[in-house]
């Protein structure tokens, strides 16, 4: 079921017991997820091949994530293509965050939750899925390589225990 702020809200109140202000309960802000193409400097057909796979999976253009300076030691160009990025927002993020708790995150090998240590100060989670082809929208005969995807899910939220209310709250699986 896709839940919508007024419908978040709601449940929080109702498990957590009325705020002092609507406006300080925990919401979730934008998910980013980062898709890293290291074959792109050399292969222009790898980045196409890995921005038709993020599109899938976001159901969004991804930007193309560019070196700022030159490192000679990393064989590396100013401008040279590193990585896609896709921010969501609005509807498009719960549509993917329902997608993601319910069905890529259930597929993972021996998954028993998720971890309470990828909290960032801010209350922010990230999450690292290590295979693409989890995600329903990957048509498996068109991946040429396994690459990782890094999701952040950005919370404004005052402590990390309010972050961790609002995941749970919208059914992260997170470990007993």
């Amino acid at each position: 079921m896709i839940y919508t702020p007024p419908e978040i809200n709601k449940l929080l109140i109702k498990n957590f017991g009325s705020p002092k202000n609507f406006f300080s309960l925990p919401r979730l802000n934008k998910v980013v997820l980062n898709y890293r193409v290291a074959e792109a400097r050399e292969s222009q057909e790898a980045l196409l091949a890995a921005e038709k796979e993020l599109t899938a999976i976001a159901g969004q253009k991804p930007a193309v994530t560019r070196s700022k300076k030159s490192i000679s030691t990393f064989k590396l160009r100013q401008n040279d293509p590193l990585a896609l990025k896709v921010t969501l927002r609005g509807i498009r993020m719960y549509h993917f965050v329902e997608k993601l708790f319910n069905l890529v995150l259930p597929q993972l090998r021996d998954f028993k939750g998720m971890g309470n240590t990828q909290f960032d100060q801010n209350g922010n989670y990230s999450l690292t899925i290590r295979d693409q082809t989890y995600f329903p929208e990957v048509n498996l005969n068109n991946v040429s390589k396994i690459r990782s995807l890094e999701i952040t899910l950005n919370i404004t939220a005052a402590s990390i225990a309010d972050s961790k209310m609002l995941l749970s709250t919208l059914g992260f699986p997170f470990q007993k």
